[in-house]
């Protein structure tokens, strides 16, 4: 059964690896599989300690089910046990999830990133009732809390987690909106029980405090730089952390992009970047304001220059 034990580094947010025609309306197959195994290997053999599927940046909102399958199926097997692989199963409705995490069981994944069913706000009563009945129909898939208030209209509280960690499977959360005093109070509660994957920022000091790794979206433009961060963090290198975060953060903290193009923009740095090739975005993402195009390869050249500077000392082996 999955462990929260096993779970620990860097959590590569997967793009949605997209076929040339992916951006036409009557496109109905357009997860590229070559492209998918070309980035999946190369993330996998340079370190990357989990992979998770279909997030918002993953595109499960604009994936027909045929394609989440198609996709799904591929990053399993590729992957084949290396690291520790997560399908999103986020959908507007509990039955579309509950489909979405019985494919994933059928395929052999370790587990599931959902998030509460969302469109309109959930309480937290129906959000706990979720997980709840979500851990007893798979009680062999280990399930990992998306939680992402901005986009899902509802936030766990903490208090809330006294209940969660009841559930035997539930051993993981994508969280990056807890300030340090409720990271600490969620810890009192969830230690030993849920791994905590942060935002890359609050690494340290949440590592410290008892974050299990991060997650990145951007480490699909070249995860050196954020595997040297993660390295220098977790063998107590402060000086180090601190100037590589230092570094980074001017790249990430453009001002004058639209935030609206948060997620779907970075499809477009990753590109530019070259590490992987994701491919286009998929409608109705297309028309793309010439701010941010620009905006995003300025990004990906600043983050090959980063990649270039700050290396990890040694590979995380993909059985770590």
């Amino acid at each position: 059964m999955a462990s929260a034990s096993e779970l620990s580094g860097m959590m590569g947010m997967m793009p949605a690896f997209a076929t040339d025609d992916a951006a036409s309306m009557d496109a109905t197959d357009t997860v590229d599989l070559k492209r998918l195994e070309a980035g999946v290997n190369r993330m996998v053999g340079d370190g990357v300690g989990v992979i998770s599927t279909c997030g918002s940046f993953g595109e499960f909102h604009t994936l027909l089910f045929e394609e989440f399958q198609k996709l799904n199926a591929a990053t399993v097997e590729i992957v084949n046990k290396r690291v520790p692989v997560f399908v999103g199963c986020t959908a507007l409705n509990s039955r579309e999830a509950i489909r979405k995490m019985a494919y994933a069981e059928k395929i052999g994944a370790y587990g599931v990133l959902v998030g509460v069913p969302f469109y309109f706000p959930s309480s937290i009563e129906n959000a706990l009732r979720f997980y709840r009945e979500i851990s007893a129909r798979f009680p062999k898939l280990g399930i990992m809390i998306y939680h992402n208030p901005a986009l899902h209209n509802v936030t766990i509280p903490v208090p809330a987690f006294a209940e969660l960690v009841k559930l035997p499977n539930l051993i993981a959360m994508k969280d990056s909106h807890r300030d340090t005093s409720q990271f600490i109070k969620l810890q009192e509660i969830i230690k030993g029980k849920i791994s905590v994957f942060c935002n890359w920022i609050q690494f340290h000091p949440y590592y410290e405090l008892g974050a299990a790794g991060f997650w990145s979206i951007d480490a699909w433009m070249g995860p050196q730089v954020l595997l040297a961060y993660h390295e220098a963090v977790t063998s107590g290198d402060i000086a180090r952390a601190k100037e590589i975060l230092l570094a980074i953060s001017p790249v990430m903290a453009d001002p004058k992009v639209n935030l609206s193009w948060r997620e779907t923009a970075s499809k477009i740095g990753i590109r530019y970047a070259g590490y992987v090739d994701p491919g286009p975005l998929r409608p109705p993402f297309i028309e793309i304001p010439e701010e941010v195009d620009k905006a995003q390869k300025a990004r990906a050249e600043k983050w090959r220059k980063l990649c270039e500077t700050y290396r990890p000392a040694r590979v995380r082996s993909a059985a770590e």
